[in-house]
């Protein structure tokens, strides 16, 4: 956690020293109260009038009565501030950001001559600006709303991971509570903007030649007339080392810091017992810095305390688990992170690791996931762990991806990923962590005892003579020696060494190299090309002849051509030509990748463990050469509902293997008292994915409903399925289910 605090303290100073000590912006109207804080200024000095300078961290905050126009010199952009409005400029060499704590701002972005990405940024969401024009109103109780007139842009909400893409005439709502819908909007939903006399400055912001080529006698009129006073609050150089404080949150009333606590009264199953539940989740975000915790107890019907989540005594790693998510700033800023619970990560185009999700068996097992990455020039890298509390038992899932743009006037992008499950073994639980997996544990909540070899209740542990009832006895006489004896255990019967992920180890490798480019782009239909090609390394593992045995195995895929089309501004669709050789699939790590990783299967006295590539591989299709076609569809339904879903076909010589998932997110602001409304289905692989009444150990399932019983309490239902083998080849439903009443203060 030091190493990471020391990495957002450094981006921050780093940021702050490019800072340009010229003017970025110039002020070309104001009205009432305007006033700036300068950077390294702790408060808000100086009333500004036309034409005074912007320099890179300046504040500026616009008073109950007022209004000003901003324009930026270099590209001619314009921003109009209404009353009640705070924020502050920030520039990189790539990046224009205007934070903005609370208030209405209107943008009318010249991305023509400009060779920076446009971002709005409020304490609770960030809108990437890839078009010309639009609002934002940002309410200190941390609701936020973006309207789009031209062009469109991503909005992205800090709390929960989620964004949405914004066209003409539509609007996005993002709020601290993790909420992102989308709709259109009427022109009267639209706010007002501060001045009818803007066209007349637009019209001379057009004509660069005023400003460029008689600069010096604007400045000299500026000195003279407007910063006199300012020259007194200017920064001194030595106040200079102080910089960094200036990139934090402009100081603002406590109300001002959206923040949420969440109340959770229900029941759950953990490990087939039905718990009561009662937990706190409050959240908190300030700028880019969000914070979510999870503080539950899980009581049974007899009134006890399930003692594994607050046993700090004996496992202080348990306070990881209250972390449900610790985030800062986003994908476009130059560094960005998330530790805790990832929702949906994935990796170029998807052709290894799509959709993933650390989330799919919580709360029964909770990880703590790490997904980061850093943006400089034309380089992005990212980092992705989904369980960081798994490298001391020599697992976890990791993924490392790199892009580079060769130019912004030849845009082409080329991108490498590598993928790897270190021990897929690992995916077996552990409530002990002493390396035997519980299934195989005869004392899985000891970590000093696990085996137990001839039954009799007695741990396999050499007592010695202060202690001779708990001595090794493995054959149920008395002593520590084996011996075949009349009224005893068979020598044959005992139990053997159990399985131990230190001496079993099952790790799948994966490489892709993708490259992309954008050959077609406008208000209405924007056009991507690409080609991934990808490899599945799945080295051998465990010992010939055991239970625990994987031959190698390897194979590659290929998606060309890929498209990604956007029509109508409210319609994306994504469709590939698919090659497939060996033992490769599309997708092998899913949104449902945990619950796959690793399977034991019971037979009789034996218990087998696979590992998902040697199930889904003993379907003697899948090693075979396959082609075919991927599509996937997303739509934003009139601002009701975003449906998505994709399908592939691909056949070899003799049979047909398909896939399929669906998601549906329904916007809870357009149905009364509707919390919250998704439903999702996955069957991958399959020979017939949409035979519903036969499902496969492919199937995933699973919805999440909650109706509003008054303002601010929800009753919601979780709920989600899989399958799996019963011991006698049976495939059985395992649900896992949570019922609560959820309180939003």
């Amino acid at each position: 956690m030091k190493r990471i605090i020391s990495a957002i303290t450094l981006s921050l100073f780093i940021l702050v020293n490019i800072a340009n000590a010229e003017a970025i912006a110039r002020v070309m109207k104001s009205v009432g109260d305007v006033t700036i804080k300068p950077l390294g200024k702790q408060t808000f000095l100086a009333e500004v009038k036309a034409g005074h300078g912007i320099n890179n961290g300046d504040a500026i905050r616009v008073g109950e009565v007022g209004f000003a126009i901003i324009i930026f010199i270099d590209d001619k952009s314009v921003v109009k501030i209404r009353e009640n409005t705070e924020f502050q400029f920030i520039d990189s060499p790539s990046t224009r950001t205007l934070e903005l704590l609370q208030g209405t701002i209107f943008n009318k972005i010249n991305q023509q001559k400009s060779d920076k990405s446009f971002r709005v940024e409020t304490p609770v969401s960030v809108a990437s600006v890839k078009g010309t024009e639009f609002a934002v109103v940002s309410d200190p109780a941390g609701i936020d709303q973006f309207f789009c007139l031209e062009g469109n842009f991503d909005v992205y909400n800090s709390v929960s991971g989620r964004t949405i893409n914004v066209q003409p005439g539509q609007q996005a709502i993002s709020n601290a509570l993790g909420t992102l819908t989308q709709q259109p909007f009427n022109p009267e939903d639209y706010p007002d903007e501060p001045d009818a006399e803007i066209e007349d400055i637009e019209e001379e912001v057009e004509e660069p030649e005023e400003v460029e080529e008689e600069p010096e006698m604007e400045e000299e009129t500026i000195d003279i007339e407007e910063e006199p006073e300012l020259d007194e609050i200017q920064p001194e150089p030595e106040v200079q080392p102080e910089a960094p404080e200036a990139l934090e949150p402009p100081s603002a009333p406590e109300p001002s810091k959206p923040y949420g606590l969440g109340l959770g009264i229900g029941s759950v199953t953990i490990d087939g017992m039905l718990y009561n539940q009662f937990a706190l989740r409050p959240e908190f975000s300030f700028g880019k810095l969000g914070v979510g915790l999870d503080l539950v107890l899980y009581i049974d019907n007899e009134g006890n305390v399930r003692p594994n989540e607050w046993d700090i005594k004996n496992d202080p790693s348990v306070l990881i688990d209250k972390i449900l998510y610790v985030r800062w700033g986003q994908k476009q800023d130059p560094f960005w992170i998330k530790l805790g619970s990832l929702d949906n990560v994935t990796l170029g185009y998807g052709g290894l690791l799509m959709g993933y999700s650390n989330m799919m068996e919580f709360p029964t097992v909770r990880q703590l996931g790490i997904n980061t990455g850093m943006n400089f020039g034309n380089y992005t890298t990212e980092l992705f762990m989904s369980n960081l509390k798994d490298l001391s038992r020599g697992g976890t899932l990791l993924g490392l991806r790199g892009t580079y743009k060769v130019s912004k006037a030849f845009p082409l992008t080329i991108g490498a990923n590598f993928v790897m499950d270190v021990n897929q073994f690992s995916g077996l639980k552990d409530n002990d962590d002493d390396s035997y997996p519980n299934i195989f544990d005869d004392f899985p909540d000891d970590k000093k005892l696990w085996n137990d070899t001839d039954g009799d209740g007695l741990a396999d542990r050499d007592g010695g003579s202060e202690e001779p009832e708990i001595g090794w006895d493995k054959d149920g006489d008395g002593d520590n020696e084996i011996a075949d004896w009349a009224g005893g255990p068979d020598i044959e019967d005992l139990k053997g060494t159990p399985f131990s992920i230190k001496d079993n180890k099952a790790s799948v490798m994966a490489y892709a190299f993708d490259v992309g480019y954008p050959i077609f782009s406008n208000k209405m239909v924007s056009v991507l090309v690409y080609a991934e090609f990808n490899f599945l390394n799945i080295p051998e593992a465990g010992k010939k002849g055991t239970e625990f045995y994987r031959d190698e195995k390897s194979g590659s895929g290929f998606s060309i051509p890929g498209v990604k089309i956007s029509l109508f501004k409210f319609l994306n669709i994504n469709l590939e030509y698919r090659l497939k050789s060996g033992y490769y699939v599309p997708q092998f790590f899913d949104q449902s990748y945990d619950i796959a990783r690793v399977t034991p299967i019971f037979r009789g006295d034996s218990t087998f463990v696979f590992t998902k590539d040697m199930l889904l591989f003993a379907n003697e299709t899948m090693k075979e050469d396959l082609s075919g076609y991927y599509g996937s569809v997303s739509t934003d339904i009139f601002g009701f509902a975003n449906l998505s879903g994709s399908y592939a076909n691909l056949t070899s010589e003799s049979d047909t293997i398909k896939s399929f998932i669906a998601a549906l997110n329904l916007n809870p602001d357009k149905i009364p008292k509707l919390s919250v409304a998704t439903a999702y289905y996955q069957r991958n692989n399959d020979k017939n994915p949409f035979d519903f009444g036969n499902p496969s150990i492919n199937t995933v399932l699973g919805y999440r409903l909650g109706y509003e019983v008054s303002k601010g309490v929800s009753v919601i239902w979780d709920f989600r399925q899989f399958y799996r083998d019963d011991g006698t080849g049976e495939l059985v439903p395992v649900k896992q289910t949570t019922i609560e009443t959820a309180f939003n203060f």
